[in-house]
């Protein structure tokens, strides 16, 4: 190794600078950047979909502002006991029966103890035998539960950045960011597919933005699944009453996050119930090519079915696989 090679590896990291300078192109040049991009890496006209399930409900310890789920805060969630095996499994076959190629599983714990892991790994190899895809978003794993994740058959482990290191203490303070940075590490030595992204609109800076898209971009390997969420605001949340994020603005947050991450899935995710079809087109010309698809996510709401088919409809878009839909035709 030549005393060339540290530089090297330095230029090849994306700056927050240069992010931002993405986010400063005129609105027609991102947008063709960001489809240039994606016509690359994907098919432009096939959307990946997913369908999110809350398994445990409420009750959680963390002080995420923007999350109803959070104990501390007063919202009209009520804490659930984790769901039974036979529940799980009866919404993971109608997921794949309305289209869905992946069935993503959440729990509002800060991590959780083996005897909740174990239930969890019995509804992995569930949805494994029904030929789909399995993801788990439980919180923060301890050593050795990401590979008991792996040997249950898990695809996909979700642990979001959130946001930008310098904007995350004004969101959270109960656990740290590196906390987060080590439970990816954890499943990237597992070798399960990592799935993580970020909210937006909680009262960030554009920089701020930019600094969270540098930090996804700088993980290695980047991210498999990159979910984009718009802040939902919930009464009762700190961050209800926030001023909402320009749309317009979005879009060009999914722009760029395809331009930096050209080979990820960026999942169109959270507030996508308060967005036209206009700007979830637009969205898509962009570069995203997964949705949550389904009724709900965890406890917020999301366009139902039949909705998004008759948009994607609209747009020529064709789920990816697409032949595994029972009822959509």
């Amino acid at each position: 190794m030549n005393d060339m090679t540290q530089p090297a590896i330095e230029q090849a990291k994306w700056r927050v600078a240069d992010i931002e300078a993405l986010f400063a192109l005129p609105f027609s040049d991102l947008m063709f950047r960001a489809q240039s991009v994606h016509r690359e890496h994907f098919d432009p006209n096939v959307v990946q979909l997913s369908t999110l399930m809350s398994i445990k409900t409420g009750g959680c310890s963390e002080d995420c502002g923007y999350c109803p789920q959070a104990a501390r805060y007063s919202t009209d969630v009520e804490a659930e006991l984790l769901l039974d095996i036979d529940t799980v499994m009866e919404a993971a076959r109608a997921a794949k029966a309305a289209g869905a190629t992946r069935f993503c599983m959440g729990a509002a714990w800060r991590g959780p103890k083996q005897r909740d892991l174990e239930p969890v790994l019995e509804m992995v190899k569930g949805i494994k035998e029904l030929g789909l895809e399995a993801c788990a978003t439980l919180g923060m794993l301890k050593d050795g539960q990401a590979e008991q994740l792996k040997d249950a058959g898990l695809d996909y482990y979700n642990h979001n950045l959130d946001t930008a290191p310098e904007f995350y203490g004004e969101v959270i303070t109960t656990r740290t960011y590196q906390d987060r940075l080590d439970t990816l590490e954890r499943v990237r030595g597992a070798e399960i597919n990592v799935c993580c992204g970020g909210i937006v609109g909680m009262g960030e800076s554009r920089t701020q933005r930019a600094g969270l898209i540098a930090q996804l971009g700088n993980l290695t390997p980047q991210p498999e699944s990159v979910p984009i969420n718009m802040l939902v605001q919930v009464e009762g949340t700190p961050l209800q009453g926030t001023e909402a994020l320009d749309q317009l603005e979005f879009v060009r947050t999914i722009a760029v996050a395809r331009i930096v991450l050209s080979k990820s899935y960026v999942r169109l995710s959270a507030g996508r119930s308060a967005m036209s079809e206009a700007i979830q087109a637009l969205c898509f010309l962009a570069g995203a090519n997964s949705i949550f698809y389904g009724e709900k996510l965890l406890t917020t709401g999301n366009p139902d079915v039949q909705r998004d088919r008759d948009l994607l409809d609209k747009l020529g878009i064709q789920p990816q696989g697409a032949a595994a839909c029972n009822i959509c035709g």
